[in-house]
């Protein structure tokens, strides 16, 4: 089980990254070179992270393009376990391939 009621990304963006450094929704848009309807749209939740926003945000607010990946991920993560009904699915299979992603493997577990 994930994190309980992670907040959105844009959330965190707004608080911590354009409030606190006392900016204009549209001065930060044009610091990460996108539109300040994009970046509207990423801060009211609208939007998400991906991963050409991941690696500007990283390049003008610090942090690495993988944390903020993470934060969507595990928002995304979250609200797929508040709407999906897993109760009808059964395991089949204690454990299936157990290696390492950089071996070229599958983990499932």
């Amino acid at each position: 089980m994930g994190m309980y009621n992670p907040p959105h990304p844009g959330e965190i963006i707004r608080e911590y990254c354009i409030e606190s450094l006392g900016l204009k929704t549209a001065d930060a848009a044009k610091a990460l070179g996108i539109s300040p309807k994009k970046l509207s749209a990423l801060l009211s939740g609208k939007s998400g992270i991906s991963p050409e926003t991941a690696l500007r945000l990283s390049k003008v607010f610090g942090r690495s393009p993988e944390g903020w990946l993470r934060l969507q991920y595990q928002y995304d993560l979250w609200k797929a376990e508040q709407q999906t009904d897993l109760t009808a699915l059964r395991r089949i299979q204690a454990d299936c391939v157990k290696k390492d992603f950089r071996d070229q493997s599958v983990i499932l577990s």
